[in-house]
């Protein structure tokens, strides 16, 4: 007996773990940084401490960059059942997150840059007050950091919502199109509130560099530590940048370096002596996400249903299209 048609369609939901969770930690966040970064730069400029005053001033462009990642995550949850977007907004998050690596590489120029021109142009610095400061700094980044630890990593998530679209096409005799009702296990994690995790843990390491450079010139005289230091953290803060940049760009694009083991697994649960994947598609379209096309030739065919069930339980596989084609018929 044929299904209902409403029971045929399914949503195209493809949000990450705990996406409201840590859109409000985000925002939590932002609050706690930007009340910070008020007293860094006041306390900086009166103190005379550069790495403290670029401390503040960084803080005010991470606030930012996480703003990002707030608005990000409040569209993608408002807009994530609009027709308008055909695979959802579960990819706005990265696109948010790479953008934020851009900041975050801009950042990272700024500070070399004015750590430079401190090199040539040292001033005098009250130690003490600027590095009582930059500890309060220090601790409310590690609160921070706290807030978000963890949650850009991986976590499970269970989709729901199951369906068979059958359709004839040129050379193709069953074709489907399926989204499986089975728990997810994401493979891959929220770039985007990993990205505001990142903004915060420069925060942390410039404090931390501060902090370091301020106490070994208030006991050794040496005042080009300051920012000495500030250029080292430019150094490691540019790694970061570039290592969120190739990861969601890498994702923004389609590539298929973050699920080559899932494309493993659908060719050895599919393949056999008989049956053959002639086009392999998979790409992710959430945290947690992917969907696929697969294309198999047959000698002895069966209904999509059939390679549907196969699959049913591989970890992050939310949206799949089959094509069955006899082989035969593709010779």
């Amino acid at each position: 007996m044929p299904l209902p048609t409403e029971k045929l369609g399914h949503d195209h939901v493809f949000l990450g773990a705990g996406h409201r969770r840590n859109e409000r930690r985000v925002w939590l966040v932002i609050a706690l940084t930007a009340t910070m970064m008020v007293a860094e730069i006041a306390a900086g400029s009166l103190y005379g401490s550069m790495a403290l005053v670029a401390d503040g001033w960084h803080m005010s462009t991470h606030a930012g960059a996480m703003l990002i990642t707030a608005l990000a995550y409040l569209y993608a949850r408002r807009q994530a059942r609009n027709p308008r977007f055909t695979f959802g907004t579960g990819k706005l998050g990265d696109l948010a997150g790479f953008a934020s690596a851009i900041v975050l590489a801009l950042i990272a120029m700024l500070i070399g840059w004015e750590s430079l021109l401190r090199l040539a142009n040292p001033v005098a610095i009250s130690f003490s007050q600027a590095i009582a400061v930059a500890v309060v700094g220090l601790a409310v980044n590690l609160i921070s950091a706290f807030l978000l630890r963890g949650d850009h990593q991986h976590h499970g998530h269970s989709h729901g919502g199951h369906s068979h679209h059958g359709h004839h096409a040129s050379g193709h005799d069953h074709g489907s199109h399926g989204h499986h009702d089975h728990a997810v296990q994401a493979r891959g994690g929220d770039n985007n509130l990993r990205s505001a995790y990142l903004h915060v843990m420069a925060d942390a390491l410039t404090s931390v560099l501060a902090i370091l450079a301020l106490l070994a010139g208030s006991i050794y005289g040496w005042l080009w530590l300051d920012p000495a230091m500030g250029i080292v953290g430019a150094l490691v803060i540019a790694h970061w940048s570039w290592g969120l940049i190739r990861q969601t760009g890498l994702i923004l694009i389609d590539a298929t370096d973050a699920v080559t083991g899932l494309q493993t697994e659908i060719r050895r649960r599919i393949e056999t002596p008989d049956e053959t994947i002639t086009d392999l598609h998979v790409w992710q379209v959430g945290p947690g996400h992917n969907a696929a096309i697969v294309a198999i030739a047959s000698r002895s065919p069966h209904p999509p249903a059939f390679y549907k069930e196969k699959l049913a339980a591989l970890s992050g596989l939310s949206h799949l299209t089959v094509e069955v084609t006899p082989l035969a018929a593709a010779a």
